[in-house]
């Protein structure tokens, strides 16, 4: 509960540096005033924001914010000496990430000798063109491809897959990303980044579907088709992963996580009778979480024994 003695808030504006609120007349006890109510929120060293904006925000929003506080706090422009990369580029371009931190990482021409970075700021150096250059979210930013070649190098296999297969379904060119790779013999990460190039695959619609994709590969479980257009008596349907020949879907359920929505009772109830009319067709069901991503023994069983056709009641419809 806000004190009695504090100030209210300015009534325009979310984001703000300090001298910004010194220069409307708040104090730093003021702004103590502020940040211990639960009115005004610390997102970095010397930039605030209106804390009901932040209690608002999903976590993909609230990971953007903290670069636009960034850019606030530093008084970014589009001709700044530096341009975001990496994984602050990543989140600009509305790539999608998979547990990857909230560092903000810049590219600069020269490393800085003087300047000083908050806590929360990775500097790279690796050279860059023109070329390299885009404005992403109203920043300067790494283009698609360098931002991709960038996290790829840095991330593990697995999170740079999700970036991969969501870049070149946002239409990244995957000839320059190959000629990119190509040219850097020696570097830290290469070969993730060629590993990657090699089993990315744009079938895949979110980070739940790549994982998955990538888990059955390593599992040695024989590879199902992506993205299959089958048909019931109520209509054509598209599965997400489907072993044609047994009939076996397996279905990625993980929405909530990475699209900031539920589906709504009308989409659930689409879903059930979607399900019922192939299942009434002779299909099995696995359905997948992300939780079931990291058992890895009973992932494999429950699909090596749906591809068996034992246990055939245990993935119909409840």
């Amino acid at each position: 509960m806000p004190h009695h003695n504090t100030p209210a808030l300015p009534p325009t504006g979310n984001l703000w540096r300090t001298d910004q609120l010194l220069e409307l007349g708040y104090g730093s006890r003021s702004i103590r005033s502020l940040l211990d109510s639960g009115s005004l929120v610390r997102l970095r060293y010397g930039c605030y924001l209106r804390a009901s904006v932040w209690n608002a925000q999903s976590r993909s929003v609230r990971s953007r914010q903290l670069i636009y506080a960034h850019a606030h706090g530093t008084r970014t422009t589009s001709t700044g000496a530096f341009v975001y990369s990496h994984t602050s580029a990543a989140r600009l371009h509305r790539l999608y990430l998979w547990n990857v931190d909230d560092l903000i990482h810049i590219l600069q021409p020269v490393r800085p000798s003087s300047e000083r970075h908050g806590k929360d700021v990775r500097c790279h150096t690796r050279p860059f063109s023109d070329h390299d250059v885009t404005v992403a979210g109203r920043l300067r930013t790494t283009s698609l491809e360098r931002t991709v070649a960038d996290c790829t190098m840095m991330l593990s296999y697995r999170q740079a897959l999700v970036v991969m297969d969501h870049a070149l379904r946002m239409g990244a060119d995957r000839s320059r990303l190959q000629m990119m790779a190509d040219s850097l013999d020696g570097h830290r990460g290469v070969r993730t980044f060629r590993r990657v190039l090699e089993t990315t695959d744009v079938r895949s619609e979110s980070p739940g579907e790549t994982l998955t994709r990538e888990l059955i590969l390593r599992l040695k479980i024989r590879p199902p088709e992506l993205q299959v257009e089958v048909t019931s008596r109520i209509g054509s349907h598209r599965l997400d992963f489907a072993w044609k020949e047994e009939k076996v879907a397996l279905e990625f359920d993980g929405r909530v996580k990475y699209f900031d929505y539920k589906p709504t009772d009308e989409v659930l109830f689409e879903e059930r009778r979607r399900e019922k009319a192939l299942t009434e067709d002779g299909w099995r069901f696995v359905r997948v979480e992300w939780k079931d991503l990291f058992n890895e023994a009973d992932f494999k069983n429950r699909v090596l024994r749906a591809l068996a056709g034992r246990s055939r009641n245990a993935y119909a419809p409840r």
